[in-house]
Protein backbone atom coordinates (compact mmCIF):
# COMPACT_ATOMS: atom_id res chain seq x y z
CA UNK A 1 0.00 0.00 0.00
CA UNK A 2 2.85 2.21 0.96
CA UNK A 3 4.53 1.58 -2.62
CA UNK A 4 1.45 2.22 -4.27
CA UNK A 5 1.11 5.98 -2.60
CA UNK A 6 5.09 6.67 -3.02
CA UNK A 7 4.02 5.85 -6.94
CA UNK A 8 0.92 7.81 -7.21
CA UNK A 9 3.16 10.94 -5.44
CA UNK A 10 5.63 10.38 -8.10
CA UNK A 11 3.23 10.13 -11.19
CA UNK A 12 1.82 13.60 -9.66
CA UNK A 13 5.59 15.13 -9.36
CA UNK A 14 5.81 14.37 -12.80
CA UNK A 15 2.36 15.63 -14.16
CA UNK A 16 3.23 19.28 -11.78
CA UNK A 17 6.95 19.66 -13.76
CA UNK A 18 5.14 18.79 -17.58
CA UNK A 19 2.31 21.29 -17.26
CA UNK A 20 3.08 24.77 -19.16
CA UNK A 21 2.89 28.22 -17.45
CA UNK A 22 -1.05 28.81 -17.01
CA UNK A 23 -0.86 32.30 -15.58
CA UNK A 24 1.49 33.18 -18.71
CA UNK A 25 -0.73 31.27 -21.30
CA UNK A 26 -4.38 32.36 -20.18
CA UNK A 27 -2.53 36.01 -20.06
CA UNK A 28 -1.17 36.01 -23.28
CA UNK A 29 -5.10 33.97 -24.63
CA UNK A 30 -6.36 37.41 -22.87
CA UNK A 31 -3.80 39.83 -25.04
CA UNK A 32 -5.14 37.63 -28.53
CA UNK A 33 -8.44 37.38 -27.97
CA UNK A 34 -8.46 41.44 -26.63
CA UNK A 35 -6.32 42.44 -29.71
CA UNK A 36 -8.91 41.16 -32.43
CA UNK A 37 -11.37 42.53 -30.77
CA UNK A 38 -9.81 46.13 -30.83
CA UNK A 39 -8.40 45.12 -34.85
CA UNK A 40 -11.74 44.48 -35.42
CA UNK A 41 -13.40 47.72 -33.80
CA UNK A 42 -10.39 50.24 -35.15
CA UNK A 43 -9.76 48.60 -38.49
CA UNK A 44 -13.68 49.15 -39.70
CA UNK A 45 -13.49 52.38 -41.22
CA UNK A 46 -10.44 52.27 -43.23
CA UNK A 47 -11.54 47.88 -44.30
CA UNK A 48 -14.37 49.66 -45.84
CA UNK A 49 -12.87 52.46 -47.61
CA UNK A 50 -10.19 50.41 -49.09
CA UNK A 51 -11.85 47.25 -49.76
CA UNK A 52 -15.55 47.55 -49.31
CA UNK A 53 -15.53 45.03 -46.47
CA UNK A 54 -15.16 46.03 -42.88
CA UNK A 55 -13.58 42.50 -41.86
CA UNK A 56 -11.05 42.24 -44.29
CA UNK A 57 -8.33 42.97 -41.64
CA UNK A 58 -10.16 41.33 -38.54
CA UNK A 59 -10.67 37.76 -40.78
CA UNK A 60 -6.76 38.85 -41.45
CA UNK A 61 -5.84 39.05 -37.98
CA UNK A 62 -8.01 36.07 -36.82
CA UNK A 63 -6.86 33.60 -39.26
CA UNK A 64 -3.08 34.41 -38.27
CA UNK A 65 -3.89 34.22 -34.34
CA UNK A 66 -5.33 30.57 -34.85
CA UNK A 67 -2.37 29.64 -37.46
CA UNK A 68 0.01 30.94 -34.08
CA UNK A 69 -1.81 28.98 -31.54
CA UNK A 70 -1.25 26.20 -33.53
CA UNK A 71 2.28 26.81 -34.27
CA UNK A 72 2.31 27.73 -30.46
CA UNK A 73 1.29 23.91 -29.61
CA UNK A 74 3.44 22.66 -31.99
CA UNK A 75 6.56 24.21 -30.32
CA UNK A 76 5.61 23.41 -26.78
CA UNK A 77 5.66 19.74 -27.84
CA UNK A 78 8.55 19.82 -29.79
CA UNK A 79 10.00 22.01 -27.29
CA UNK A 80 12.88 19.78 -26.02
CA UNK A 81 14.18 18.89 -29.37
CA UNK A 82 13.98 22.42 -30.67
CA UNK A 83 15.87 24.11 -27.94
CA UNK A 84 18.55 21.49 -28.81
CA UNK A 85 18.05 22.09 -32.40
CA UNK A 86 19.00 26.10 -31.37
CA UNK A 87 21.59 25.45 -28.98
CA UNK A 88 23.99 23.55 -31.45
CA UNK A 89 23.12 25.80 -34.08
CA UNK A 90 23.47 29.43 -32.68
CA UNK A 91 26.18 30.29 -34.55
CA UNK A 92 24.45 29.61 -37.74
CA UNK A 93 21.17 31.43 -36.74
CA UNK A 94 23.04 34.47 -35.85
CA UNK A 95 24.56 34.45 -39.57
CA UNK A 96 21.27 34.02 -41.19
CA UNK A 97 19.93 36.47 -39.07
CA UNK A 98 21.97 38.96 -40.14
CA UNK A 99 21.81 37.65 -43.47
CA UNK A 100 17.72 37.85 -43.86
CA UNK A 101 18.19 41.78 -43.44
CA UNK A 102 19.33 42.18 -46.68
CA UNK A 103 16.72 40.62 -48.51
CA UNK A 104 15.26 44.65 -48.40
CA UNK A 105 17.57 45.10 -51.31
CA UNK A 106 16.49 42.03 -53.61
CA UNK A 107 14.40 44.25 -56.38
CA UNK A 108 10.27 42.28 -56.68
CA UNK A 109 9.97 41.75 -52.88
CA UNK A 110 10.97 44.88 -51.65
CA UNK A 111 8.84 47.39 -49.86
CA UNK A 112 9.36 50.84 -48.99
CA UNK A 113 7.84 53.63 -47.37
CA UNK A 114 7.42 56.43 -44.79
CA UNK A 115 11.09 56.87 -45.55
CA UNK A 116 12.10 53.60 -44.88
CA UNK A 117 12.85 50.36 -46.81
CA UNK A 118 12.35 47.73 -44.09
CA UNK A 119 9.91 45.28 -45.58
CA UNK A 120 9.69 42.34 -48.09
CA UNK A 121 6.33 40.94 -49.38
CA UNK A 122 6.54 37.62 -50.11
CA UNK A 123 2.89 36.30 -50.38
CA UNK A 124 2.82 38.23 -47.01
CA UNK A 125 4.58 41.37 -46.14
CA UNK A 126 6.47 41.32 -43.36
CA UNK A 127 9.72 42.87 -41.16
CA UNK A 128 12.95 40.56 -41.86
CA UNK A 129 14.15 42.68 -38.38
CA UNK A 130 11.53 40.44 -36.38
CA UNK A 131 13.79 37.34 -37.19
CA UNK A 132 16.43 38.76 -36.23
CA UNK A 133 15.30 39.69 -33.16
CA UNK A 134 14.91 35.80 -32.43
CA UNK A 135 18.21 35.22 -33.89
CA UNK A 136 20.17 37.40 -31.92
CA UNK A 137 18.28 35.56 -28.75
CA UNK A 138 19.20 32.89 -29.83
CA UNK A 139 22.99 33.66 -30.44
CA UNK A 140 23.49 35.38 -27.29
CA UNK A 141 21.75 32.75 -25.23
CA UNK A 142 24.27 29.66 -27.20
CA UNK A 143 27.50 31.71 -26.72
CA UNK A 144 26.86 32.92 -23.25
CA UNK A 145 26.29 28.96 -22.19
CA UNK A 146 28.88 27.29 -24.56
CA UNK A 147 31.58 25.59 -22.93
CA UNK A 148 34.36 26.35 -25.76
CA UNK A 149 33.85 30.11 -25.73
CA UNK A 150 35.24 30.26 -21.91
CA UNK A 151 33.40 33.72 -20.81
CA UNK A 152 35.80 35.62 -18.37
CA UNK A 153 37.64 39.11 -18.55
CA UNK A 154 35.78 42.39 -20.64
CA UNK A 155 36.49 40.83 -24.09
CA UNK A 156 34.49 37.90 -23.57
CA UNK A 157 31.69 39.07 -21.08
CA UNK A 158 30.61 42.35 -22.60
CA UNK A 159 32.85 43.94 -25.52
CA UNK A 160 32.34 40.56 -28.30
CA UNK A 161 28.95 40.57 -27.17
CA UNK A 162 28.67 43.97 -28.07
CA UNK A 163 30.22 44.00 -30.99
CA UNK A 164 27.94 40.95 -32.53
CA UNK A 165 25.08 43.34 -32.15
CA UNK A 166 27.17 46.31 -33.88
CA UNK A 167 26.57 44.28 -37.13
CA UNK A 168 22.95 43.50 -37.55
CA UNK A 169 22.38 47.36 -36.03
CA UNK A 170 24.92 48.68 -38.60
CA UNK A 171 22.73 47.07 -41.37
CA UNK A 172 19.69 48.38 -40.20
CA UNK A 173 20.36 51.72 -39.92
CA UNK A 174 22.17 51.87 -43.22
CA UNK A 175 20.78 49.61 -45.24
CA UNK A 176 17.07 49.99 -44.18
CA UNK A 177 16.75 52.86 -42.18
CA UNK A 178 15.00 50.93 -39.24
CA UNK A 179 17.26 52.30 -35.80
CA UNK A 180 13.89 51.08 -33.72
CA UNK A 181 14.57 47.94 -34.33
CA UNK A 182 17.99 48.30 -33.58
CA UNK A 183 17.13 50.03 -30.28
CA UNK A 184 15.21 47.13 -29.17
CA UNK A 185 18.20 44.64 -29.99
CA UNK A 186 20.22 46.83 -28.33
CA UNK A 187 18.03 46.24 -25.16
CA UNK A 188 17.67 42.64 -25.26
CA UNK A 189 21.31 42.70 -25.37
CA UNK A 190 21.93 44.14 -22.71
CA UNK A 191 19.23 42.29 -20.82
CA UNK A 192 20.88 39.13 -21.53
CA UNK A 193 24.53 40.40 -20.66
CA UNK A 194 23.44 41.79 -17.44
CA UNK A 195 21.51 37.63 -16.85
CA UNK A 196 24.46 35.79 -17.75
CA UNK A 197 26.12 37.09 -14.93
CA UNK A 198 28.66 39.42 -16.23
CA UNK A 199 30.80 41.88 -14.03
CA UNK A 200 29.40 44.66 -12.77
CA UNK A 201 33.08 46.31 -13.43
CA UNK A 202 32.57 45.44 -17.12
CA UNK A 203 28.96 46.41 -17.11
CA UNK A 204 30.35 49.67 -15.87
CA UNK A 205 32.98 49.96 -18.82
CA UNK A 206 30.35 49.05 -21.18
CA UNK A 207 28.32 51.69 -20.23
CA UNK A 208 31.06 54.36 -20.95
CA UNK A 209 32.00 53.18 -23.94
CA UNK A 210 28.25 53.37 -25.18
CA UNK A 211 27.66 56.65 -23.97
CA UNK A 212 31.14 57.74 -25.65
CA UNK A 213 30.12 55.84 -28.63
CA UNK A 214 26.65 57.65 -28.59
CA UNK A 215 28.74 60.94 -28.33
CA UNK A 216 30.77 60.51 -31.34
CA UNK A 217 27.79 59.50 -33.52
CA UNK A 218 25.93 62.34 -32.79
CA UNK A 219 28.76 64.69 -33.24
CA UNK A 220 30.21 62.46 -36.95
CA UNK A 221 26.70 62.10 -38.18
CA UNK A 222 25.14 65.32 -36.97
CA UNK A 223 24.29 66.93 -40.64
CA UNK A 224 22.86 63.69 -41.82
CA UNK A 225 20.52 63.13 -38.90
CA UNK A 226 19.36 66.83 -39.02
CA UNK A 227 18.74 66.20 -42.64
CA UNK A 228 16.71 63.26 -42.32
CA UNK A 229 13.21 61.94 -41.90
CA UNK A 230 14.29 61.63 -38.01
CA UNK A 231 14.83 65.21 -37.09
CA UNK A 232 11.67 65.75 -38.47
CA UNK A 233 10.10 63.19 -36.01
CA UNK A 234 11.83 64.47 -33.46
CA UNK A 235 10.94 67.77 -34.21
CA UNK A 236 7.07 66.32 -34.32
CA UNK A 237 7.55 64.89 -30.98
CA UNK A 238 8.49 68.27 -29.45
CA UNK A 239 6.47 70.46 -30.78
CA UNK A 240 3.57 68.60 -31.91
CA UNK A 241 0.76 71.09 -32.13
CA UNK A 242 2.84 73.30 -34.41
CA UNK A 243 3.72 70.29 -37.08
CA UNK A 244 -0.21 69.09 -36.95
CA UNK A 245 -0.18 69.57 -40.42
CA UNK A 246 2.36 67.26 -41.23
CA UNK A 247 5.31 65.01 -38.95
CA UNK A 248 2.95 65.69 -35.93
CA UNK A 249 -0.24 64.93 -37.39
CA UNK A 250 -0.73 61.46 -36.85
CA UNK A 251 0.88 61.89 -33.14
CA UNK A 252 -2.14 65.04 -32.27
CA UNK A 253 -4.71 62.80 -33.70
CA UNK A 254 -3.50 60.17 -30.81
CA UNK A 255 -3.61 62.43 -28.71
CA UNK A 256 -6.64 63.69 -29.29
CA UNK A 257 -8.40 60.51 -29.34
CA UNK A 258 -6.36 59.92 -25.27
CA UNK A 259 -8.04 62.90 -24.31
CA UNK A 260 -11.21 62.35 -25.17
CA UNK A 261 -11.66 58.55 -23.68
CA UNK A 262 -11.13 60.14 -20.28
CA UNK A 263 -11.98 57.69 -17.45
CA UNK A 264 -14.37 55.06 -18.72
CA UNK A 265 -13.80 55.75 -22.82
CA UNK A 266 -16.69 56.56 -24.99
CA UNK A 267 -18.01 52.86 -25.71
CA UNK A 268 -16.36 50.05 -27.30
CA UNK A 269 -16.25 50.51 -31.38
CA UNK A 270 -18.06 54.26 -30.48
CA UNK A 271 -14.74 55.80 -31.50
CA UNK A 272 -14.48 59.24 -33.87
CA UNK A 273 -10.54 59.35 -34.44
CA UNK A 274 -10.17 55.47 -36.19
CA UNK A 275 -12.70 56.92 -38.57
CA UNK A 276 -10.05 57.63 -41.07
CA UNK A 277 -8.87 60.89 -38.52
CA UNK A 278 -5.64 58.68 -37.58
CA UNK A 279 -3.27 56.93 -39.96
CA UNK A 280 -2.51 53.31 -39.42
CA UNK A 281 -5.36 52.86 -36.20
CA UNK A 282 -5.69 49.51 -36.37
CA UNK A 283 -1.35 49.32 -36.50
CA UNK A 284 0.99 51.03 -34.72
CA UNK A 285 -1.61 53.45 -33.12
CA UNK A 286 -4.35 50.85 -31.64
CA UNK A 287 -3.47 52.18 -28.40
CA UNK A 288 -4.49 55.22 -29.00
CA UNK A 289 -8.22 53.81 -30.37
CA UNK A 290 -8.25 51.53 -26.78
CA UNK A 291 -7.72 54.64 -24.88
CA UNK A 292 -10.61 56.69 -26.59
CA UNK A 293 -13.39 53.99 -26.69
CA UNK A 294 -12.42 51.91 -22.88
CA UNK A 295 -10.48 55.23 -21.35
CA UNK A 296 -7.85 54.81 -18.33
CA UNK A 297 -9.45 52.01 -17.05
CA UNK A 298 -8.79 50.14 -20.37
CA UNK A 299 -5.46 51.26 -21.08
CA UNK A 300 -4.66 50.29 -17.25
CA UNK A 301 -5.62 46.76 -17.66
CA UNK A 302 -3.52 46.61 -21.13
CA UNK A 303 -0.40 47.83 -19.24
CA UNK A 304 -1.20 45.37 -16.13
CA UNK A 305 -1.19 42.51 -18.54
CA UNK A 306 2.13 43.58 -20.40
CA UNK A 307 3.33 43.82 -16.54
CA UNK A 308 1.90 40.52 -15.67
CA UNK A 309 3.53 38.95 -18.51
CA UNK A 310 6.98 40.24 -17.79
CA UNK A 311 6.50 39.07 -13.88
CA UNK A 312 5.63 35.25 -15.60
CA UNK A 313 8.62 35.03 -18.33
CA UNK A 314 11.65 36.57 -14.88
CA UNK A 315 9.94 33.83 -12.87
CA UNK A 316 10.06 31.13 -16.05
CA UNK A 317 13.81 32.39 -16.68
CA UNK A 318 14.54 31.71 -13.23
CA UNK A 319 13.06 28.47 -12.74
CA UNK A 320 14.63 26.87 -16.34
CA UNK A 321 16.37 23.97 -16.17
CA UNK A 322 19.91 25.39 -17.40
CA UNK A 323 21.06 28.43 -18.41
CA UNK A 324 20.14 28.31 -22.29
CA UNK A 325 17.27 28.14 -21.60
CA UNK A 326 17.29 30.79 -18.89
CA UNK A 327 18.68 33.38 -21.32
CA UNK A 328 16.19 32.70 -24.16
CA UNK A 329 13.35 33.05 -21.55
CA UNK A 330 14.47 36.55 -20.46
CA UNK A 331 15.27 37.28 -24.25
CA UNK A 332 11.72 36.45 -25.45
CA UNK A 333 10.07 38.27 -22.61
CA UNK A 334 12.33 41.64 -23.17
CA UNK A 335 11.50 41.76 -26.51
CA UNK A 336 8.14 41.80 -26.19
CA UNK A 337 7.74 43.47 -22.90
CA UNK A 338 10.31 46.15 -24.23
CA UNK A 339 8.35 46.46 -27.71
CA UNK A 340 4.89 47.54 -25.61
CA UNK A 341 6.99 49.52 -23.69
CA UNK A 342 8.05 51.58 -26.40
CA UNK A 343 4.63 51.44 -28.51
CA UNK A 344 2.40 53.19 -25.58
CA UNK A 345 5.19 55.95 -25.34
CA UNK A 346 5.20 56.96 -29.14
CA UNK A 347 1.60 57.12 -28.78
CA UNK A 348 1.14 59.07 -25.49
CA UNK A 349 4.23 61.15 -27.02
CA UNK A 350 6.87 60.31 -24.20
CA UNK A 351 9.27 59.34 -27.12
CA UNK A 352 9.71 60.33 -30.85
CA UNK A 353 7.66 58.04 -33.40
CA UNK A 354 9.47 54.95 -34.14
CA UNK A 355 6.97 52.81 -36.27
CA UNK A 356 6.61 50.22 -33.60
CA UNK A 357 3.92 47.98 -33.12
CA UNK A 358 2.09 46.90 -29.92
CA UNK A 359 2.51 43.26 -29.38
CA UNK A 360 -0.53 41.03 -29.92
CA UNK A 361 -2.82 44.10 -30.24
CA UNK A 362 -1.26 46.02 -33.23
CA UNK A 363 -2.75 44.51 -36.69
CA UNK A 364 0.07 42.24 -38.49
CA UNK A 365 -0.11 38.76 -39.68
CA UNK A 366 3.39 37.57 -39.62
CA UNK A 367 4.36 39.40 -36.52
CA UNK A 368 1.72 37.69 -34.56
CA UNK A 369 2.68 34.46 -35.59
CA UNK A 370 6.33 35.08 -34.83
CA UNK A 371 5.38 36.57 -31.22
CA UNK A 372 3.22 33.60 -30.88
CA UNK A 373 6.08 31.20 -31.65
CA UNK A 374 8.13 32.79 -29.12
CA UNK A 375 5.42 32.18 -26.39
CA UNK A 376 5.42 28.62 -27.67
CA UNK A 377 9.03 28.61 -26.50
CA UNK A 378 8.80 30.23 -23.41
CA UNK A 379 6.22 28.07 -22.73
CA UNK A 380 8.07 24.66 -23.83
CA UNK A 381 10.50 26.22 -20.82
CA UNK A 382 8.01 26.38 -18.58
CA UNK A 383 7.01 23.11 -19.33
CA UNK A 384 10.55 22.00 -18.28
CA UNK A 385 11.24 24.16 -16.11
CA UNK A 386 12.10 23.34 -12.09
CA UNK A 387 10.06 23.65 -9.17
CA UNK A 388 10.84 26.02 -6.62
Amino acid sequence: MAKKVLNTKKISNIKKANRVDMPLLIIVLMLLAFGIVMVLSASAPSALSEYGNSYRYVITQGGAALLGLAVMVFVVKLNEPIMKLLKKHYKLIYILSIAVLFTVLIPGISVEGGGARRWIKIGVQMQPSELTKIGLIIYFAGYFTDDRNEIKGFWKSALQPLCALLIPVAILYFVQNHLSAGIVMGIITVVIIIMSGCEFKYLASLATMGVAGLGFILLVFKDKLSSSFRSDRIEAWLRPFENMSDKGYQTVQGLYAIGSGKLFGVGLGASKQKYLYIPEAHNDFIFAIIAEELGFVGCTAVIILFTLFAIRGVLISIRARDMFESLVAVGITTLITAQALINIAVVTNSIPNTGMSLPFLSYGGTSLLILLSCVGLLLGISRNAKKI
